[in-house]
């Protein structure tokens, strides 16, 4: 029998990486670029950003089967917190030229915004409601193995 894990390629924190971008610095003010499949592992299928998130909330709390994501901090800072399942970590971003990579079956949230901040999310397909696993306890099941 194939266990649910396989089907899907679950993945670890540990998968999770910093992509540094290239900065082109200039005294006018610096510049970076992103080339899909050139900077980061995928072709971008969606962009979308977060902003004006108030005090004290967080975004995401879900993980996704099938879809990865760089997620950068175009403006100010916040924190990434990411789980496996049974493995657990947490990134800081707040440059513009750095982006998280985080593969499918990652559990992740994002918290602890500053005033201001933004965050720009790449992600691998279009939206799909059924691509989302937003039940922690059923994410800890789908990601054991049989």
């Amino acid at each position: 029998m194939i266990s649910r894990c396989a089907e899907i390629k679950c993945r670890s924190v540990y998968d999770a990486a910093i992509i540094q971008f290239p900065k082109i610095l200039d005294d006018r003010g610096n510049l970076t670029f992103i080339e899909a499949r050139r900077h980061i592992p995928f072709d971008i299928a969606r962009v979308y950003w977060i902003y004006d998130v108030p005090g004290g909330e967080s975004r995401g709390s879900h993980a996704y089967r099938t879809l990865h994501e760089v997620i950068i901090a175009l403006s100010g800072s916040f924190e990434v917190f990411l789980d496996d399942g049974m493995a657990q970590k947490t990134v800081m971003l707040n440059r513009a030229y750095y982006g998280l990579y985080v593969p499918n079956m990652i559990w992740r949230r994002m918290q602890h915004f500053s005033t201001n901040a933004v965050a720009l999310v790449l992600a691998s397909k279009s939206y799909d409601l059924e691509d989302y696993v937003r039940d922690y306890e059923e994410f800890k099941r789908m990601n054991l193995k049989l």
